[in-house]
């Protein structure tokens, strides 16, 4: 259709160019080309090209934007913040992703990208570096500022992009998207949100405890519990290995406090890390706990990962516990299966995974503000969670105040869980309301072909106190 509608314009053209020969009348001047998308992109204020890599049937470039430490006083010091942009067309859609951690320069191209066949801009979290202002005043790191980063983009942008816009991302990224649609309500056509914890009142956890007394099955639970028993009965045996493979590998515990506080940190995510990152059908790999420890932790390391609460896997995602530790929260859960094998009570909380010297201080009206929000006001959202996924016992729901607002679970989903895994009829409903927010044709499918490479929807693997 497409081809034929240029056909014709050219055509159209073409006719009226020998008409006015016929007459004598001079042909009107040609159209100026429009500008190169780099070149229009880095016409805006603050934009620095980073690199391209050649992608067919799209542009995928990598800038930096300069924003403002502190948006409510902009003179203060500027920093780069990272961002990559999927570039289709300038008349599709746009897509404002980000996962609320570090930004990707790989190509890739979210689910609602995909279902729209639009254009996606990808940003980076603020203090992830290195989108990080130096020095970095650690107070400026919050959901109000963080939404600012992408209003301000937002508004850079839309000049050349003046579509419809979604905002989106799973996890952390989810919870990104849902704030900044309550700081600046009027951004966005449309949110997705895919699996987005909502820890309203940080102290009240007995939702996750009741989650882990009813996901899965009865068997399965009591063999994860048995091995995680038994991790911390070998724990002496096992964590000389662990402390050996860290001296090995140069990794230290100085933030955490040694091998010993970090392996418990390390069982304490075994059984929530397990229903993450893995489904009903993988209990069948929980070994038994006679397993030899060789097999037992081979197991910890697959599931929880060693690696986790070494100073070097902690630096990365120091403002994420940042955040979990001042606004976001985080999660609690009773082991009563593990009576008499804990050492550190306490231990498992964001402050033990920041380093000392960046002070930490909670605010409890951050959370329930958001909660508020969304059941009262909230529109044109959209929120997909996993019926296995831990993150899910606590979640945003809609209320009566909400409008054009959605709630899909995935039966026996996990953290991974999005929009093409429910069932058929919630998925071809889920689809066109993507679709109708973005103002293109509405289907059953999405509008863009998948791609293998482009859409690859794994689920980064991540501790259980990072969603």
């Amino acid at each position: 259709m497409r081809k034929v509608l240029r056909w014709l314009l050219s055509l159209a053209i073409l006719m009226g160019a020998v008409g006015a020969g016929a007459t004598g009348a001079s042909a009107a001047p040609a159209a100026p080309a429009q500008p190169d998308i780099k070149e229009r992109v880095l016409a805006i204020p603050g934009m620095r090209f980073v690199e391209e890599q050649p992608y067919e049937g799209y542009r995928f470039l990598v800038f930096t934007y300069t924003q403002p430490v502190d948006h409510r006083h902009p003179s203060q010091g500027t920093f780069q913040q990272r961002f990559t942009l999927l570039h289709k067309a300038t008349d599709r859609p746009t897509v404002f992703y980000t996962s609320g951690y570090n930004v990707t320069t790989a190509p890739r191209r979210s689910e609602p990208t995909q279902i729209v066949d639009g254009n996606q801009v990808s940003l980076e979290y603020r203090f992830f570096t290195p989108s990080r202002p130096q020095p970095a005043d650690w107070s400026k790191l919050d959901i109000w500022q963080a939404a600012s980063d992408q209003h301000r983009l937002y508004r850079a942008l839309k000049p050349v992009y003046g579509k419809n816009w979604l905002a989106t991302g799973g996890s952390k990224g989810g919870m990104t998207a849902t704030y900044y649609r309550r700081f600046y309500p009027r951004d966005m056509n449309g949110t997705i949100a895919y699996v987005a914890p909502n820890d309203v009142v940080d102290k009240e956890d007995s939702a996750y405890d009741r989650f882990f007394a009813n996901v899965g099955t009865a068997e399965c639970r009591d063999k994860l519990n048995a091995v995680q028993h038994e991790a911390l009965v070998r724990r002496d045996e096992i964590v000389t290995r662990y402390q050996k493979w860290a001296d090995d590998e140069g990794q230290t515990f100085t933030v955490v406090g040694s091998a010993d506080k970090a392996y418990e940190n390390v069982v304490l995510d075994l059984v929530w890390a397990f229903w993450q990152y893995h489904l009903l059908k993988d209990c069948g790999d929980v070994p038994a706990p006679t397993a030899s420890t060789d097999e037992l932790y081979g197991f910890i390391d697959e599931i929880s990962g060693f690696s986790a609460y070494t100073d070097q896997g902690l630096e990365t995602y120091t403002p994420y516990y940042y955040q979990a530790g001042t606004e976001l929260g985080s999660p609690t859960f009773a082991t009563p299966h593990l009576a008499g094998l804990l050492r550190y009570p306490g231990i498992y909380a964001p402050r033990s995974y920041v380093p000392r010297d960046i002070p930490m201080r909670f605010h409890p009206a951050a959370m329930r503000d958001i909660d508020r929000w969304v059941r009262q006001d909230a529109q044109r959202m959209l929120f997909v969670y996993g019926q296995n996924d831990p993150w899910g016992a606590e979640r945003f729901r809609v209320g009566k105040g909400a409008k054009d607002a959605y709630v899909y679970t995935v039966a026996g989903g996990n953290h991974g869980s999005n929009i093409a895994q429910l069932s058929a009829e919630e998925k071809a409903k889920a689809t066109a309301e993507v679709q109708r927010w973005a103002g293109v044709s509405q289907t059953r499918e999405p509008l863009a072909r998948h791609d293998a490479k482009l859409d690859r929807r794994g689920i980064e693997r991540e501790p259980v106190l990072r969603p």
